[in-house]
Parts: C-alpha cells; structure tokens; sequence
C-alpha cells in the first residue's frame, strides 16, 4: 500500500428538508385543520479514527464527501426522512486542519475519537407546528437550514514509541531492518527512504514501534527536502533515536546539523529525550571509533552508544537504551493519569 500523509478533502452536509403545508381533508369533516408535517434533518459529516489504517490514500482518489439532504415533510403530519450522515475513516494519528493548513481543528490520537466537522441543517417546521388558539389555520411552513460546505486537510503523523533521526545514508533503514520485520528500500546513496516506515521491534521481552523518518539536511525545519513533513512524524514519539554515520569526515557537524533543525522546528523536539549512537563501526579500527565517540560526548554532553546494523553489534544494547525512555515515559503518564483520577475523587466527596 502507498503511503499519503496529507490530502485535502471537501465536505458538504445535507440541507434540512422544507416544512410542508398541508390541510387535513375528509369526507364529512369540514375543518380539518392543519397536518403539514416537519422536514427532515440534513445529515453531517464525521471523521472517525480507526486503528487498521496507517496511510491517506484512500483520499488521493475520493476527496468530495456529501452527506443526504433531510426530505420535506408531508401532509397528514408526516414528517421527512433524515439524511443519512457521512463518516470519514482516517488512521489514528491523524490531524485534521482547517484550509489555510495551520489552525488545527481536531486531533485524532486514540481509536474511536470522533469530531463533527459539517453539521447537517434541521428541517423546517411544517404549518401543524405554527397552529395556536388565535391562528387555528396557519398557512406558512419553515425552510430547511442550508447546507454547510467546507474544505479541509487531513495530515497524518505516526504514532510511534520511537523516531530515527539522522542524516541521509546514516543507516536508519539498515537498523530498522535489522531489528524488525520491517522491510524498508535499502541502498548506498542518500535518500533511499522517501516515505516513513513503521517496525515492531522487541529487547527483553518488551515490543515498542519504531518510525524510520526519511533523512533529514540542513534546512529541514523550513521544508527543505519536505523536511517539515517528516518532522511531524516524530512529535508524538516518546523518545528520539539519533544515528549518526560514522564513516563521516566531520561527525560533530553531521550530529549539530540535525540538532539545529529540531530546535528550528519548535515545539519540545530538541528537549525530547535523545538516544544518540556513532553507527557503522565495522567500518572504522578502536582508535578511530575511540576518537570519534569522544568528539561526539563532547558535542552533545551525554553518553553516545557505538553500533553496526549492518553488523548487528551493539544494536541490543540501542534497544534496551530505548526501551528504558519508553518505560520512563509510560510510568509519567500513568503516575499524571493517576493523580487526575484521585483529584477527581476528592472533588466528588468535597461538601
């Protein structure tokens, strides 16, 4: 399946349906009143997360989503049927934008979540609805509420418990091959991934998602090589896993090149916690890999883990470094979700 992670779509909910005027009409009855029956009420437009999705482009070839107008009322107080509302499946994960593509009008994170997005117009009052002891025959009936038309962008960023970062050709595809059953496009030039990958890899008996994120250069934040694009695919990551080539000529600067663009991007990105590893050593002897390292932990202030991917030596140790970012995260929010639900209870008992 091809991977889409932004598309515009137009939506249109249904009209309510007009409000009938009717008279009830029998033999012997002379005044039968009124029995115009209510319109129906026009559908809406929905979209809904749903967790077997991971791409957008279903929409690539269906972007108009119209929703039924309600049907008029009739005589003999029956009223119109409603529209039939529309819902859009979109993967979890999914950002879903007004259409100057900045301001954010839901965001789809958890399996379920659903947002209205057109609401569909009521229907109109039918001439039964307007009788009254001073008005025993009225002869006027409402409209039904227009339709509402809108066009949107829906924009996809992955959940994942992991984001690989790195320069293009620093072998993020390699690693995520090698630890996963993940099958991404592997090459010795750059810019082999174009689309983000996903991989279930496992250490220890634990199992968390890693997002390979197509390489990153210099001015990446500002939407050089659709940069910003493959940066929202890391915000919801709980930790960043930063490779870095080793058999490059000037490693600080490859590694300060993707720092500057996280601290460009915004938001909490360059203060996410960072796992940091000098890749390809089956490439270099001790001392260069020695000198290396140390040129890194002075450039970056932490702990740099050395690997091979292609190798596979060190990549256990990447994930058990990973796996224990992932386990601090989840003990936080489960410590927050805890003291929101005892705040909670001591509201409730508060007299």
């Amino acid at each position: 399946m091809k991977f889409l992670d932004l598309a515009r779509v137009y939506l249109k909910s249904g009209a309510g349906g007009n409000g009938c005027v009717s008279f009830r009409r029998e033999a012997h009855t002379e005044y039968g009143g009124p029995d115009g029956g209510n319109g129906g009420t026009g559908g809406s437009v929905y979209a809904e997360a749903i967790d077997n999705l991971n791409t957008l482009i279903d929409f690539r070839y269906q972007q108009h989503f119209f929703a039924q107008n309600g049907r008029p009322g009739m005589g003999k107080q029956r009223s119109g049927k409603d529209g039939e509302d529309v819902i859009l499946m979109v993967p979890v994960g999914t950002e879903i934008l007004e259409e100057d593509q900045e301001t954010v009008i839901a965001d789809l994170t958890e399996k379920g979540q659903r947002v209205l997005l057109c609401q569909g117009g009521n229907g109109g009052f039918g001439n039964l609805h307007f009788k009254s002891s001073t008005n025993q025959a009225p002869r006027k009936a409402n409209p039904g509420q227009p339709i509402v038309e809108r066009e949107i962008w829906l924009r996809l960023k992955l959940i994942a418990d992991v984001g690989l970062l790195g320069l293009p050709n620093a072998g993020k595809s390699t690693f995520l091959a090698a630890t996963s059953n993940a099958r991404p496009k592997i090459a010795d030039y750059p810019f082999t991934t174009l689309h983000p990958n996903l991989g279930v890899v496992g250490v220890d008996g634990k199992e968390f998602v890693i997002a390979d994120i197509p390489g990153l250069i210099a001015g990446a934040s500002e939407g050089v090589g659709l940069g910003h694009q493959f940066l929202g695919h890391v915000e919801r990551c709980a930790v960043l896993l930063h490779l870095v080539d080793g058999t490059a000529d000037d490693v600080v600067t490859d590694y300060q090149t993707i720092i500057t663009e996280l601290e460009k991007y915004g938001g909490d990105l360059a203060n996410r916690p960072r796992v940091t590893v000098l890749n390809k050593i089956d490439a270099m002897d001790e001392v260069e890999q020695a000198q290396k390292i140390n040129e890194l932990e002075k450039a970056s202030g932490g702990k740099i883990l050395a690997m091979s991917a292609v190798a596979q030596l060190g990549t256990q140790d990447v994930l058990r470094a990973l796996a224990v970012e992932i386990e601090r995260r989840d003990a936080a929010e489960a410590k927050a979700k805890d003291a929101v639900e005892d705040e909670g209870s001591t509201t409730a008992w508060r007299p």
